[in-house]
């Protein structure tokens, strides 16, 4: 009977670290569309040039991709607990030092060190939920998971919004990143109190020489697809890029050599002879080059193309946001039957969406943005269908000692597809529109996305027969 009780209130405890987790996912997740909302006001408030104020943006993420291997290989060291703590506490200082920001400058600096603490804090989210739910309610929770990033699209928009607009205590744009620090506050307190310590590795250390190559080489390859747009796509730009490629797979013979030195590489081996988790990764790449480049498009299209104000433009996208919440509901009971068919499907989905967007602006020649904001809702079906479990279904055959480092490693791919897609879809954009107009722009880009996910969708499928 004591024991019974015991289980019972173990199984409780776990659904309480799942929100906890969860909340700091949802607070990472408002932080990138609530920046990109404010992101005129500060520019104009800070006296910043355009270049300073894309790096406001572009040095975050480049922070954040590089370093998330090292972020979640450090949890496996000294438990998810541990490190997951530090990071809501260094996210939530750094945060305030944004908010601080005297210059556009000092902006970037705050953002390069959020960026970093948010690679300690993310990636302990996926690395709890694949410890504590290796059983039957894995699809439930990472349900779950998937509902508060849908949720989080919704409410960056939308709070952002509130926020610059209400012009709390005279505050501006900073309470969008003062707003961070009461909620890490309530976070770290009850991470503290609920979430189980994880034992330390006796004797393990980080892999800093890795460490050091894997961020270099991260680094000569994010940076460049983020900036060489502005760059015109020069000669250094690409040898930068060659160069990033070739000191990664430098870092994968660096790892061998700490291996079978008796040390513990920054990433676990085994997961690269792997292959439902590399076909998995392959997958995750193409799925999110069609991911953040398709909201950029969409943005674009609508201000230059329909002249649609910047905040009725991000409202069109609530209603997306929403379905893209109920789909992940549903994508975690269908993933318990259908396992990752669902995925499949939810790919499916997104290709009849981008093909009814195609047809309404082909066929209405200023579509209302109702229109567009219905038409949307298919595409957010379908991402929320494929979104939800797919970090589980990647993450499956990892093993629990290694999950910070498979989750660190599936939070960079995430990152490089998204730069990658914003830089070459962008690119495409720009550059029909530039001969000819911002319709055939998107249509173009449309096209673009639907390989992409196809090919995500034929990965997924490898990865089933793996």
């Amino acid at each position: 009977m004591h024991q019974m009780v015991s289980t019972r209130a173990e199984t409780s405890r776990r659904w309480w670290v799942l929100a906890i987790v969860v909340a700091a996912q949802f607070m990472f997740g408002v932080d990138a569309f609530i920046v990109n909302v404010a992101i005129p006001t500060i520019a104009v408030e800070l006296h910043a040039s355009a270049a300073q104020i894309e790096a406001v943006i572009a040095i975050y993420l480049i922070a954040y991709a590089t370093l998330v291997v090292t972020g979640g290989r450090l949890g496996d060291i000294h438990g998810t607990k541990t490190v997951f703590i530090a990071g809501v506490a260094g996210f939530s200082l750094t945060s305030l030092w944004c908010g601080l920001a005297q210059s556009g400058l000092e902006l970037i600096l705050a953002r390069l060190a959020q960026g970093a603490t948010a690679a300690l804090m993310v990636p302990q989210v996926l690395a709890t939920l694949h410890l504590l739910f290796a059983d039957g309610a894995r699809a439930r929770a990472f349900g779950i998971y998937g509902i508060v990033l849908g949720l989080a699209g919704a409410a960056g928009f939308l709070l952002g919004g509130v926020l610059v607009t209400l012009d709390l205590a005279g505050l501006g744009w900073r309470a969008v990143f003062f707003v961070n620090v009461p909620c890490g506050i309530v976070i770290i307190a009850a991470a503290l109190k609920i979430m189980p310590t994880a034992p330390r590795r006796p004797g393990s250390r980080l892999d800093i020489p890795g460490a050091v190559v894997l961020f270099a080489g991260l680094l000569c390859l994010i940076g460049p697809l983020l900036f060489g747009h502005d760059l015109g796509w020069a000669a250094p730009v690409w040898l930068a890029m060659a160069a990033g490629v070739a000191v990664i797979a430098a870092f994968v013979r660096l790892e061998h050599v700490v291996a079978r030195r008796g040390g513990m590489p920054l990433i676990d081996l085994a997961l690269l002879s792997d292959p439902a988790f590399m076909r998995g990764l392959v997958a995750v790449f193409f799925f999110f080059f069609a991911n953040l480049s398709f909201y950029l498009i969409m943005t674009m299209y609508m201000q230059k193309g329909l002249g649609i104000p910047p905040l009725q433009a991000g409202l069109v996208f609530v209603p997306l946001a929403l379905t893209f919440v109920v789909a992940s509901r549903h994508s975690g009971v269908r993933a318990k039957h259908r396992g990752t068919l669902v995925l499949i499907e939810g790919c499916a989905l997104q290709i009849v969406g981008l093909a009814v967007l195609v047809a309404t602006v082909e066929t209405v020649a200023t579509p209302s943005a109702l229109l567009l904001a219905l038409v949307l809702m298919i595409f957010g079906y379908g991402q929320g269908l494929v979104m939800a479990p797919l970090s589980s279904a990647v993450l499956s055959s990892v093993k629990p000692a290694s999950a910070g480092a498979g989750s660190g490693m599936y939070g960079t791919t995430t990152q490089i597809g998204n730069a990658a897609g914003v830089a070459a879809i962008g690119a495409v954009f720009f550059a029909v529109e530039t001969f000819m107009s911002a319709r055939v722009a998107l249509s173009a880009a449309c096209a673009l996305f639907v390989l992409s996910i196809t090919i995500s969708a034929a990965f997924l499928s490898w990865m089933r027969r793996a």
